[in-house]
């Protein structure tokens, strides 16, 4: 049996960074990723005003469903999560790519709102199945002590799926209906991302089965277990917290530019928040190798939070909004990082997948809130109030953080003092 070892932040960055990264396996999620938050996520709010005119309903009552299905996806995740342990994250991919496919095409079909409702829930359960938290099950699956930086360069491909799928969306309105269009999205799903979800599924099996795969030593996380619960809950919370500050912007960035007085020009300021995001991945794999997942956490969440403080400070004046696309690109890049990482870092490895649903649960279900909740307070009190708002919540999150960050180092300390 191997004996598990604790990764220290030093030695941590080193030790990964001369391990070899399962490279396949990483191209090949990181096209997945790509499609699967384009098709099942950051298309939504393009193509939301044209099933409000088709089905008869507001805007409003469309973010409604949507926040809705982001809960009941909330509270799947735990079972999602324990089911990547039972029987592994790749074939809980394969079988999600299916399932995408299925209720994209039911969405596309549906008749009514009562089964496009439906057809959206269960379209957010699946997406749980193949997006980052299973994703980033996978590479733990593969190998513990490669998985943060596997994450990382993950998330560095992954960052462009907004980037490529807004304007995919917006310019195949010109041409397609949206139903037209969820079924060219289900074809995405089924034709490139369920055979490579099953490509990686065989690699493991047949690894395994020829014992080609090397014995996986484990991460044992930096926090004490009698500490673990309130630590879990502390990290949910920020997470959570900054989930929907995020969540709200990414669902209203484009609309909301719009009715600030950018017209056309939402959709490409709004674009730079992918390239933003893969920047800010690049420099933290080139530059960022010494900075603890804690770290990255609260660099992530004051990103975020500068982001929304400048666009309710700046309004229509065009530098601004700019600067709210990248911060908040920024701010999304490095939060993606941290969602595989920090868990890793502080709990370990052993049921990674359970755990990680849990937190995904938390940050699901307040992120579920984002879209309904922005888009009324929008209507109600205008979009400088809802920023504001946002801005608020996202802070207390980069307290919590802090807090993560400042008892981390103290229980760094005194461990290497009693080591010594």
């Amino acid at each position: 049996m191997v004996a598990a070892r604790r990764l220290l932040p030093g030695a941590r960055a080193t030790s990964l960074r001369d391990r070899n990264v399962p490279v396949g396996v990483v191209a090949a999620l990181g096209l997945t990723q790509i499609i699967g938050y384009g098709t099942l996520y950051y298309s939504f709010s393009i193509l939301a005003p044209g099933m409000a005119a088709d089905l008869g309903i507001t805007v409003a009552q469309v973010f409604a469903i949507f926040s809705a299905s982001l809960f009941v996806g909330g509270l799947s995740a735990p079972y999602i999560g324990r089911q990547m342990d039972g029987v592994g994250a790749s074939t809980v991919m394969a079988i999600g790519s299916v399932l995408s496919a299925v209720t994209l095409i039911l969405c596309a079909w549906s008749p009514s709102v009562v089964i496009f409702a439906l057809a959206i829930v269960v379209l957010e359960i699946s997406s749980g199945m193949v997006q980052y938290q299973a994703a980033f099950a996978a590479l733990v699956e593969a190998d513990p002590r490669s998985a943060s930086r596997s994450i990382t360069y993950l998330t560095l491909i992954a960052g462009f799926a907004s980037t490529i799928f807004w304007p995919i969306a917006t310019a195949l309105l010109g041409y397609l209906s949206w139903r037209e269009i969820y079924l060219v999205y289900a074809g995405l799903n089924l034709v490139v991302c369920m055979p490579f979800h099953v490509w990686i599924m065989r690699k493991g099996k047949v690894a395994a089965a020829g014992g080609l795969r090397p014995m996986r030593e484990p991460v044992v996380g930096a926090v004490p277990r009698e500490r673990r619960r309130s630590a879990v809950i502390i990290v949910s919370a920020a997470f959570a917290l900054l989930s929907f500050t995020l969540g709200a912007m990414l669902a209203h960035m484009v609309p909301m530019l719009g009715t600030l007085g950018f017209g056309s020009a939402a959709v490409v300021i709004g674009s730079l928040f992918g390239p933003a995001q893969v920047l800010s991945r690049l420099i933290n794999m080139i530059f960022g190798t010494r900075l603890a997942p804690p770290g990255l956490a609260v660099l992530s969440a004051v990103f975020m939070v500068l982001s929304v403080v400048i666009m309710a400070l700046s309004g229509n004046w065009l530098p601004g909004a700019v600067a709210f696309s990248i911060c908040l690109g920024l701010g999304s890049g490095i939060n993606s990082i941290a969602q595989g990482s920090l868990p890793l870092y502080l709990f370990g490895s052993d049921g990674y997948g359970a755990l990680t649903g849990k937190m995904a649960a938390a940050r699901l279900a307040a992120g579920a809130a984002a879209p309904f909740s922005f888009a009324a307070t929008m209507e109600q009190f205008g979009i400088g109030a809802s920023l504001v708002l946002s801005a608020a919540l996202g802070s207390i999150g980069i307290v919590a953080f802090v807090a993560v960050a400042m008892t981390t180092k103290r229980n760094l300390v005194v461990s290497t003092s009693l080591s010594n």
